[in-house]
């Protein structure tokens, strides 16, 4: 079987660098999306996706997830962290596997099926207002859905 030199280099960024990162543009009123592939194999850590932010800002986070987790951090859904986004902290939540097939089409291929995780990078608005917040904007809302199946709300977050 041949593989394609996107395939390649996929490959070839995972063996060097621990994962490679995968940018979908928005389309219409679908937000633009970032996630990583190969991180569950080379450290055993959740792969990440982020939503809604530009594709440098994005490539950043999630080089920065990838660069934190590969030096011991672990990321635990629900609490705070800082230092990702400057000026800002964000949360994590546990992608239901329901969102596999429309997201993560390229960790499919790489583990050849769903056998791994995903976590995905939650940030407030520059408000500072939670997508699941009352008072968050219905566009702020459709712009970083929320790809759990967990229950979201004040009880678990401020």
């Amino acid at each position: 079987m041949s593989i394609d030199p996107r395939e390649a280099k996929a490959l070839a960024d995972i063996d060097r660098y621990g994962c490679h990162v995968i940018h979908v543009a928005a389309e219409g009123d679908l937000p633009p999306f970032s996630y990583s592939v190969g991180i569950w194999r080379s450290s055993g850590s959740p792969e990440v996706v982020v939503i809604g932010l530009k594709q440098d800002l994005a490539h950043f986070v999630v080089n920065d997830y990838n660069r934190r987790v590969r030096g011991g951090e672990v990321f635990v859904p629900g609490l705070l962290y800082a230092e990702f986004i400057e000026g800002f902290e964000v949360t994590f939540e546990k992608v239901d596997n329901a969102f596999f097939a429309d997201y993560f089409g390229w960790d499919l291929w790489f583990y050849e099926g769903a056998a791994f995780e995903v976590l995905q990078l939650v940030y407030p608005s520059t408000t500072g207002t939670w997508s699941w917040q009352p008072s968050a904007s219905e566009w702020f809302r459709s712009w970083q859905p929320i790809l759990t199946s967990a229950p979201l709300g004040p009880t678990k977050y401020p």
